[in-house]
Protein backbone atom coordinates (compact mmCIF):
# COMPACT_ATOMS: atom_id res chain seq x y z
CA UNK A 1 0.00 0.00 0.00
CA UNK A 2 1.14 3.67 -0.98
CA UNK A 3 1.85 6.06 1.55
CA UNK A 4 0.86 9.11 -0.41
CA UNK A 5 2.16 12.25 1.05
CA UNK A 6 2.30 15.08 -1.62
CA UNK A 7 5.36 17.00 -2.66
CA UNK A 8 7.36 17.93 0.16
CA UNK A 9 11.08 19.47 -0.24
CA UNK A 10 13.91 17.78 -1.00
CA UNK A 11 17.26 18.73 0.04
CA UNK A 12 20.50 17.47 -1.69
CA UNK A 13 23.99 18.23 -1.69
CA UNK A 14 23.61 21.43 -4.80
CA UNK A 15 19.88 21.55 -5.01
CA UNK A 16 16.42 22.40 -3.77
CA UNK A 17 13.49 20.61 -4.99
CA UNK A 18 10.26 22.07 -4.05
CA UNK A 19 6.66 22.92 -4.88
CA UNK A 20 6.33 25.31 -7.26
CA UNK A 21 5.96 29.10 -6.84
CA UNK A 22 4.45 31.63 -8.23
CA UNK A 23 7.84 33.79 -7.94
CA UNK A 24 9.91 30.94 -10.13
CA UNK A 25 7.91 32.43 -13.34
CA UNK A 26 10.61 34.78 -14.89
CA UNK A 27 13.46 31.79 -14.17
CA UNK A 28 11.40 29.23 -15.83
CA UNK A 29 11.17 31.11 -18.69
CA UNK A 30 14.90 32.45 -18.67
CA UNK A 31 16.12 28.90 -17.96
CA UNK A 32 13.87 25.94 -19.46
CA UNK A 33 10.43 26.31 -20.03
CA UNK A 34 11.14 28.54 -23.48
CA UNK A 35 13.56 26.52 -24.98
CA UNK A 36 11.89 24.06 -27.63
CA UNK A 37 14.79 21.55 -27.58
CA UNK A 38 14.24 21.17 -24.29
CA UNK A 39 10.51 20.90 -24.30
CA UNK A 40 10.60 18.34 -26.62
CA UNK A 41 13.13 16.18 -25.34
CA UNK A 42 10.14 14.97 -23.01
CA UNK A 43 7.36 15.86 -25.07
CA UNK A 44 5.92 19.09 -23.80
CA UNK A 45 5.36 22.51 -25.23
CA UNK A 46 6.77 25.63 -25.13
CA UNK A 47 5.76 28.35 -23.39
CA UNK A 48 7.38 31.50 -24.01
CA UNK A 49 4.81 34.64 -22.16
CA UNK A 50 4.71 34.61 -18.48
CA UNK A 51 1.21 34.69 -18.87
CA UNK A 52 1.34 30.73 -20.14
CA UNK A 53 3.71 30.28 -17.42
CA UNK A 54 1.36 31.31 -15.31
CA UNK A 55 -1.24 29.61 -16.74
CA UNK A 56 0.66 26.14 -16.31
CA UNK A 57 2.04 27.33 -12.62
CA UNK A 58 -1.91 27.66 -11.57
CA UNK A 59 -2.47 24.22 -12.95
CA UNK A 60 1.00 22.84 -11.04
CA UNK A 61 0.32 24.17 -7.60
CA UNK A 62 -3.11 23.78 -8.04
CA UNK A 63 -2.65 19.76 -8.02
CA UNK A 64 -0.83 20.33 -4.76
CA UNK A 65 -3.98 19.58 -3.06
CA UNK A 66 -3.82 16.20 -3.98
CA UNK A 67 -1.87 14.04 -1.92
CA UNK A 68 -0.65 11.75 -4.48
CA UNK A 69 1.18 14.84 -6.54
CA UNK A 70 4.58 14.52 -6.68
CA UNK A 71 6.44 17.77 -9.23
CA UNK A 72 9.29 19.75 -7.68
CA UNK A 73 11.21 22.98 -9.22
CA UNK A 74 14.80 22.36 -9.17
CA UNK A 75 16.42 25.20 -7.32
CA UNK A 76 20.25 25.57 -7.40
CA UNK A 77 21.52 26.18 -4.30
CA UNK A 78 24.20 28.47 -5.38
CA UNK A 79 22.03 30.73 -7.62
CA UNK A 80 18.41 30.22 -5.96
CA UNK A 81 17.76 30.03 -10.00
CA UNK A 82 14.47 27.35 -10.97
CA UNK A 83 16.79 25.49 -13.09
CA UNK A 84 14.09 22.77 -14.63
CA UNK A 85 11.47 20.65 -12.60
CA UNK A 86 11.37 16.90 -11.85
CA UNK A 87 8.22 15.14 -11.13
CA UNK A 88 6.09 11.47 -10.88
CA UNK A 89 4.15 12.71 -13.41
CA UNK A 90 2.43 9.22 -13.65
CA UNK A 91 1.31 7.24 -10.16
CA UNK A 92 -0.29 3.92 -10.50
CA UNK A 93 -1.98 3.39 -6.40
CA UNK A 94 -3.27 0.13 -7.46
CA UNK A 95 0.07 -1.26 -9.17
CA UNK A 96 2.56 0.55 -6.49
CA UNK A 97 4.60 1.92 -9.29
CA UNK A 98 5.39 5.57 -10.70
CA UNK A 99 6.94 7.15 -13.39
CA UNK A 100 9.99 10.20 -13.57
CA UNK A 101 9.88 12.99 -15.19
CA UNK A 102 12.23 15.46 -15.84
CA UNK A 103 14.51 18.49 -17.35
CA UNK A 104 17.37 20.84 -16.67
CA UNK A 105 17.93 24.11 -18.76
CA UNK A 106 20.37 24.41 -21.37
CA UNK A 107 22.97 26.25 -19.11
CA UNK A 108 23.20 23.74 -16.19
CA UNK A 109 23.39 20.91 -18.03
CA UNK A 110 26.10 18.30 -18.02
CA UNK A 111 26.98 19.26 -14.42
CA UNK A 112 25.29 16.15 -12.39
CA UNK A 113 22.15 17.96 -11.62
CA UNK A 114 19.70 15.42 -13.54
CA UNK A 115 21.21 12.75 -11.93
CA UNK A 116 21.46 14.57 -8.67
CA UNK A 117 17.37 15.35 -8.69
CA UNK A 118 16.46 11.87 -10.12
CA UNK A 119 18.51 10.20 -7.08
CA UNK A 120 16.61 12.23 -4.63
CA UNK A 121 13.17 11.74 -6.18
CA UNK A 122 13.81 7.82 -6.61
CA UNK A 123 14.83 7.60 -2.62
CA UNK A 124 11.67 9.83 -1.52
CA UNK A 125 9.82 7.20 -3.52
CA UNK A 126 10.55 3.87 -2.15
CA UNK A 127 11.40 5.30 1.21
CA UNK A 128 8.31 8.09 1.92
CA UNK A 129 5.85 6.93 -0.63
CA UNK A 130 6.42 2.98 -0.33
CA UNK A 131 6.55 2.57 -3.99
CA UNK A 132 7.86 -0.96 -5.51
CA UNK A 133 8.64 0.31 -8.94
CA UNK A 134 9.59 3.81 -10.42
CA UNK A 135 10.40 3.72 -14.50
CA UNK A 136 11.65 6.32 -16.44
CA UNK A 137 11.19 6.50 -20.37
CA UNK A 138 13.38 8.70 -22.43
CA UNK A 139 13.77 9.02 -26.62
CA UNK A 140 16.66 7.11 -28.51
CA UNK A 141 18.10 10.05 -29.78
CA UNK A 142 18.27 11.92 -25.84
CA UNK A 143 21.55 10.62 -25.31
CA UNK A 144 22.40 13.23 -22.34
CA UNK A 145 18.90 11.57 -20.56
CA UNK A 146 20.20 7.99 -21.01
CA UNK A 147 23.30 9.08 -19.50
CA UNK A 148 21.73 9.78 -16.48
CA UNK A 149 19.30 6.64 -16.00
CA UNK A 150 22.25 4.79 -16.51
CA UNK A 151 23.61 6.94 -13.82
CA UNK A 152 20.96 6.23 -11.37
CA UNK A 153 21.35 2.54 -11.85
CA UNK A 154 17.99 1.51 -13.85
CA UNK A 155 17.55 -1.46 -15.87
CA UNK A 156 16.67 -1.47 -19.38
CA UNK A 157 13.02 -3.05 -20.31
CA UNK A 158 12.51 -2.54 -24.00
CA UNK A 159 12.20 -0.01 -26.71
CA UNK A 160 9.15 1.02 -28.23
CA UNK A 161 9.84 1.25 -31.85
CA UNK A 162 8.95 4.75 -33.71
CA UNK A 163 7.03 5.97 -30.87
CA UNK A 164 6.96 9.77 -31.40
CA UNK A 165 6.92 11.70 -34.72
CA UNK A 166 9.17 14.76 -34.23
CA UNK A 167 10.73 17.05 -37.14
CA UNK A 168 9.49 14.92 -39.52
CA UNK A 169 11.58 11.36 -38.19
CA UNK A 170 9.87 8.32 -36.42
CA UNK A 171 11.85 8.15 -32.71
CA UNK A 172 11.50 5.37 -30.18
CA UNK A 173 10.92 5.26 -26.53
CA UNK A 174 13.36 3.69 -24.46
CA UNK A 175 11.46 2.12 -20.87
CA UNK A 176 13.51 1.80 -17.82
CA UNK A 177 12.76 0.98 -14.69
CA UNK A 178 13.85 -0.20 -10.74
CA UNK A 179 12.64 -2.19 -8.63
CA UNK A 180 12.40 -1.93 -4.82
CA UNK A 181 14.87 -4.44 -3.77
CA UNK A 182 17.04 -3.42 -6.82
CA UNK A 183 17.03 0.04 -4.90
CA UNK A 184 17.92 -1.39 -1.82
CA UNK A 185 21.08 -3.26 -2.88
CA UNK A 186 22.22 0.27 -4.74
CA UNK A 187 22.07 1.78 -1.06
CA UNK A 188 23.50 -1.47 0.71
CA UNK A 189 26.27 -1.31 -2.08
CA UNK A 190 27.45 2.48 -1.00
Amino acid sequence: MLTHIGTNTIETERLILRRFEYTDNAAMLRNWIADERIQSMYSEPVYTTKEAVKELLDKYIGSYEKSDCYRWAVIERLSGECIGQIAFFLVDSKNHFAEIEYCIGSEFQCRGYATEATKAVVSYGFNKINLHKVQICTKTINDASKRVIEKCGFTYEGTLRDYFFMNGEYVGRLFFSMLRSEFEAQCAAE
